[in-house]
């Protein structure tokens, strides 16, 4: 079937009752506009509510964005780690992309996937082919969490998600002392009907992954074609309520900055979850903040005039911690190591390491190759390296899948965060799941470096949560003997 045809047959199964968009471009622009230069003391209560774990309004929000001491805006940065260890304490999630396809029928300009690019080899692995990149990233690398990707199109249908889900859910690996596993596999993948998405939702995904790329809408119709599924920009925005719809509670948005000016992108965000909140209770699970990146053959990638410099960068995701303070923000391996170390301790909770984001490339072994990739990747260190950096500033690397598989989700796991608690659990299982990952995987010295850390951690354990402390021992102890997959 021609691409003409694929895409005409997809436009003609949208059909959705939300006709207004929640955008509201004009109110975002006269916040920007009309909280120019806030005080001291404005920020000062801006900051105390961040704190308070409540979501920012736009005007608060634009206040922050509009600061132009150096010195607040440090101020700022330090009152943003505070919010992250106030709901998430010192934890690290760590996880991997996994690029299952490269086949689209959109044709996005930034995009190195979109369907006109003919430098790019085309590849849409089959289920034996994804088992073995599972055998890879969980047996050799010691993954227990994924973002598997896909792009739009007929090869990558549903029955396709599904099927690789639950693919992926079934490898199980032996390795030095245990059993490695994927226990969570998060999805990022097209807008969906509602009943696609309880079809996903049956199979067990974890967070349902849709970016809005850019949510000016002028921008958006620029940068996306009208003649494909993609171009239709309120089917995408309104992709997370038909997700809470299909009871996928846990939800993933983001922008793609670099489309259009940081300061909007970051005000459509709060927006977006904003709106989740008033409709269902539940905001965003995530946000995630890439940045516009090299691709091959797409000269747009390189020269948009938005692009985002590192002050800018560093600025974007302070603003986003403090405005949405009980979110998980992911920073990815887009950045290069540098760049991760200094924007880490703006509150960001997850990240990935040991990256491949070329479609087969874990169990082939291939570093960047570019005939097959999205863009450029600007980290490509090993997962182990990665966790010793971690562990020698401080962090705890969390594997911890359990709150998941405990029902804590949706609007259990929110009020949770919000009022601290959730953190109690996750402290816990954070130090059993890295004893676990370190005895199976770490190298010696990654091993003497994160031992540090659950020493300190247990400690922490001890002092503040002294009821917990002798069930935490026990699984501490049954963990070093050998047993697996022990939580709270």
């Amino acid at each position: 079937m021609k691409t003409a045809q694929l895409i005409k047959e997809n436009i003609a199964e949208i059909d959705f009752p939300y006709k207004d968009g929640f955008i509201d471009e004009a109110g975002i622009n006269n916040s920007l506009r009309h909280n120019q230069n806030p005080d001291a003391s404005k920020i000062d209560e801006i900051l105390q509510k961040s704190l308070s774990i409540e979501t920012l309004t736009p005007d608060e929000t634009a206040c922050l964005i509009n600061v132009k001491d150096p010195e607040i805006w440090e101020k700022m940065a330090q009152t943003a780690l505070e919010v992250k260890k106030k709901v998430y304490d010192n934890r690290i999630v760590t996880f991997a992309p996994l690029y299952l396809s490269n086949h689209c029928i959109n044709d996005c300009l930034y995009c190195g996937f979109r369907r006109s690019n003919k430098e790019v080899q085309r590849t849409t692995l089959s289920i034996e082919q994804v088992k073995k990149e599972i055998e890879v990233l969980a047996g050799e690398i010691g993954h227990k969490r994924l973002i598997v990707v896909y792009g739009e199109h007929p090869k990558t249908n549903v029955d396709y998600i599904a099927s690789t889900i639950e693919a992926i859910s079934q490898v199980k690996v032996k390795t030095k002392n245990g059993i490695g596993q994927i226990r969570r596999s998060n999805v990022n993948a097209a807008p969906m009907t509602v009943d696609d998405l309880k079809t996903l939702k049956k199979v067990g995904i974890g967070t349902f992954q849709v970016f809005q790329e850019t949510y000016h809408r002028k921008t958006y119709e620029t940068v996306h074609p009208q003649n494909t599924v993609k171009g239709n920009y309120l089917w995408r925005l309104y992709a997370m309520h038909r997700a809470m719809e299909a009871g996928c509670d846990d939800v993933g948005i983001g922008a793609l900055f670099g489309l259009y000016d940081w300061k909007f992108e970051v005000m459509g965000l709060l927006y977006h979850s904003l709106e989740l909140e008033e409709k269902f209770g539940v905001g965003p699970h995530t946000i995630s903040f890439p940045r516009l990146e090299p691709a091959v053959n797409t000269p747009f990638s390189s020269d948009s005039s938005y692009m985002v410099g590192n002050d800018d960068f560093r600025k974007l995701v302070t603003v986003i911690r403090l405005a949405v303070p009980y979110t998980g923000m992911i920073l990815t391996a887009r950045e290069n190591a540098k760049i991760r170390k200094d924007i880490l301790p703006l509150g960001c909770t997850q990240t990935d390491a040991s990256s491949k984001i070329g479609i087969g490339t874990y169990s082939q072994n291939l570093l960047q190759p570019h005939r097959k990739e999205q863009f450029t990747l600007g980290d490509t260190r090993s997962l182990d390296n990665v966790i010793r950096e971690l562990a020698e500033n401080g962090y705890i690397t969390s594997f911890c899948t359990a709150g998941y598989r405990c029902g804590r989700t949706g609007d259990k796991i929110m009020d949770l965060l919000k009022c601290g608690k959730e953190g109690h659990f996750c402290k816990l299982n954070a130090v059993i799941t890295f004893r676990e990952w370190l005895d199976d995987f770490a190298s010696d010295q990654t091993k003497a470096a994160g031992e540090k850390v659950i020493e300190k951690e247990i400690l922490e354990i001890e002092k503040q949560m002294p009821g917990w402390y002798p069930k935490l021992l026990e699984a501490y102890n049954k963990t070093k003997t050998g047993q697996r997959d022990i939580y709270f």
